[in-house]
């Protein structure tokens, strides 16, 4: 009996040891957010929103792993979506335009999502 509580004990504390080193795992999509927001801090007034909304659009519109890794590269290093040939495998290389398509609406309302008025009632526009 006091074998199986022993060995218990030390299951337990094994797990709680692999639960606190997950908690410390670097977290990529805030990781890539403090990336981005360096190229948009100037752009946008909510850069670090503008730099989740492109992630997250990117990460889940992106079905290859290769392009998807390519422009979140691209998006990290410039703060735009981008995609340099030499970052993909030759044969992937043809479908870096059909991924900027794929991405572009979402992207761009990352970007300028519409306001609540519509365009014509709005003056912040006049500066």
């Amino acid at each position: 009996m006091l074998i199986a509580v022993g060995l218990l004990l030390a299951a337990e504390s094994g797990a709680q040891a692999q639960a606190r080193s997950l908690w410390n795992l670097p977290d990529a999509r805030m990781d890539f957010i403090r990336q981005c927001t360096s190229h948009m801090s100037g752009r946008w007034a909510h850069p670090v929103a503008v730099c989740g909304c492109l992630h997250d659009h990117a990460a889940a519109a992106v079905q290859d792993s290769d392009l998807r890794e390519a422009l979140l590269r691209g998006m990290r290093e410039r703060g735009v979506p981008t995609i340099e040939v030499e970052w993909i495998p030759p044969a992937k290389q043809a479908q870096i335009s059909a991924t900027f398509s794929q991405i572009a609406k979402p992207a761009l309302q990352c970007m300028f999502d519409p306001a609540e008025q519509p365009v014509g009632d709005r003056t912040d526009l006049q500066r």
